[in-house]
């Protein structure tokens, strides 16, 4: 059987998950950092695995079918360790719950819409509520660490990677806006045409 690399890097990120989730109870100084550059890692191979994919033509099915559950996986992992651990609480807990429903809702209208062969690009948008979300999760990961290194009076790491997660929320909430309009559009015009 022939794995091109870009799937390999997505099945990399699978496997990196239980590590990540296993390494976040260690403590103190090592239970921030190693979670932090396995989090980072795993991001980054999401990146890596889709600039390989498209510069080498190495687009495939298995790469279609593992690279969104790879990214859920892992986001979903990040948010509810940090809701257990108590790093995101309270009210923060929306933001993560609005992330979380998100990425579940464009999964879904993603298959209804493979199923009637039409693709749903990734907008600009996206990209930078992706980019925010992960930056926004690596920053609270660090924790009690990162407190220490990132210190600016009223803002140390966790406030600033609180303040990310909720912008990261609005952008999920506005992008998955824009998706879902589109595919009940989709839908409705496929229902009026039967």
């Amino acid at each position: 059987m022939n794995i091109k690399i870009p799937n390999i890097l997505t099945i990399g990120r699978i496997i990196i998950v239980p590590i990540f989730v296993f390494t976040f109870f260690l403590p103190g100084f090592f239970g921030d950092l190693i979670p932090f550059f396995l989090f980072v890692i795993a991001s980054f191979t999401d990146f890596l695995d889709g600039l390989l994919a498209r510069l080498y033509k190495e687009e495939s099915k298995l790469g279609e079918l593992l690279d969104p559950i790879a990214d859920k996986i892992l986001i979903a992992a990040a948010l509810i360790l940090l809701v257990m651990n108590g790093t995101i609480k309270n009210y923060e807990v929306i933001a993560a719950i609005i992330i979380l429903t998100r990425e579940i809702l464009i999964s879904g209208l993603r298959e209804f819409l493979a199923n009637v062969s039409v693709k749903m690009p990734v907008s600009s948008l996206a990209k930078v509520k992706t980019f925010t979300q992960i930056l926004a999760i690596s920053i609270l990961l660090t924790g009690e660490s990162g407190n220490k290194l990132i210190n600016f009076e009223d803002y140390n790491a966790q406030t600033i990677g609180i303040i990310l997660l909720w912008f990261s929320a609005f952008l999920t909430l506005y992008t998955g806006y824009d998706y879902l309009v589109k595919g009940i559009d989709h839908a409705l015009n496929e229902d009026r045409d039967k």
